[in-house]
């Protein structure tokens, strides 16, 4: 694990990490505030249905044509931060217990999850990132021990945000049907394509009944999503609609879509160190191998909005409120023992970090070809 206390001195020493002391701490901040959340989603939802509209229509906010083009890359960049903030609650629906925000998972899954083809129960799979056993482990679909492999890799993760998107269409609206007359496919699908997840090998297990019905359901009302566009892109359906959808149209949704999951693919080659090499780590290997933001909140809540800046608090606390974790990352840092390894979870910036993950990958490249070059010779 000496590749992660690269924030450290070399010879400082750090003791050992009471999580009872952490929770001491904290332990009244762990109460979600149901208006935080309706307010933050529908306000984010409403604003950048708004901006999405002025993408193609920069003429309702001047008449000077001068304007247009910058006002569109304006209200474009503005409506998909917004979307992706909205997209990003499915990580608090996760860990909110099924029989709590009942109303808030409805409105989130037909405003967002459905429209955005990413209905919650794709990201089921996100519990298993936080069991101890799992994380970094092949059974950790959220995780590519990406420090120890080629650098190339890292790109080739990031290339996958152009295909994202039409993966999801032909998922939601050419798979989903065929589902429904094969077993034998319904189960390769949920278990290859039905998962919000970083490794494209890994198998999803096979759903409970129960879990399965809710799955159904989301599933078919994407299909109808996909296809109710299809229609407006081709048809016009006289007095309810005057003219099919523009292909341009299509256009800013794929945009939209690539710019939403480019930025939450570098957001997740920041939020860990991808140290991991395929066995069980210790709680506070975990810790460590995961990454704070805390300076600029303003930039870096754009691009790891509702509270994921904090991500290696929240791999100690997972269901502590997105809300609650700069007050509570504020007071650890003030209150656990200066030798403490939570301090080593802090980084300067994105750029930095992904900067330094770059360079491990490199070296590791480069250690294995001089071994294997000895190994050569050897022989």
């Amino acid at each position: 694990m000496a590749t992660v206390l690269n924030n450290a001195d070399p010879g400082q020493k750090f003791s050992a990490f009471s999580l009872s002391e952490a929770r001491r701490i904290v332990g009244d901040l762990f109460r979600p505030n149901p208006w935080i959340y309706w307010f933050d989603f529908l306000a984010s939802w409403s604003l950048g249905v708004v901006c999405f509209a002025l993408v193609s229509r920069p003429g309702a906010v001047t008449a000077d044509a001068a304007w247009h083009w910058p006002l569109r890359v304006l209200f474009f960049l503005a409506s998909s931060l917004l979307y992706y903030r909205c997209a990003l609650f499915i990580h608090e629906l996760v860990h909110i217990p099924a029989n709590q925000f009942r109303a808030f998972r409805i409105a989130w899954n037909l405003l967002c999850g459905i429209p955005f083809l990413i209905p919650s129960s794709v990201y089921y799979t996100h519990i298993d990132h936080h069991r101890r056993k799992h994380y970094g482990t092949r059974d950790d679909g959220e995780y590519i021990p990406l420090s120890s492999m080629p650098a190339w890799q890292i790109l080739f993760y990031l290339s996958q945000c152009l295909v994202i998107p039409v993966l999801a269409v032909l998922r939601w609206g050419v798979f989903t049907p065929l589902t429904w007359v094969s077993r034998r496919f319904r189960d390769w699908v949920h278990q290859h394509a039905s998962s919000m997840v970083m490794d494209p090998k890994y198998i999803r297990p096979l759903p409970t009944k129960r879990a399965l019905r809710l799955i159904r359901v989301q599933e078919a009302l994407c299909f109808l999503f996909v296809w109710a566009v299809a229609g407006r892109m081709t048809l016009h359906y006289g007095l309810i609609f005057e003219e099919p959808l523009s292909p341009w149209f299509l256009l800013q949704v794929y945009l939209t879509g690539v710019f939403i999951v480019t930025v939450n693919a570098l957001r997740t080659l920041g939020a860990h160190r991808w140290t991991s090499q395929g066995g069980e780590m210790t709680f506070v290997e975990q810790m460590v191998d995961s990454v704070n933001y805390p300076r600029c909140p303003l930039v870096a809540g754009l691009w790891a909005p509702v509270g994921l800046r904090f991500h290696a608090l929240h791999h100690i606390f997972p269901t502590m409120p997105y809300h609650a974790l700069a007050e509570a990352h504020r007071r650890l840092m003030q209150q656990l023992p200066a030798d403490s390894p939570y301090r080593l979870t802090e980084a300067r910036s994105l750029r930095a970090e992904i900067a330094a993950l770059w360079r491990r990958a490199r070296a590791s490249q480069g250690a294995a070809g001089r071994g294997g070059s000895a190994t050569a010779s050897a022989a």
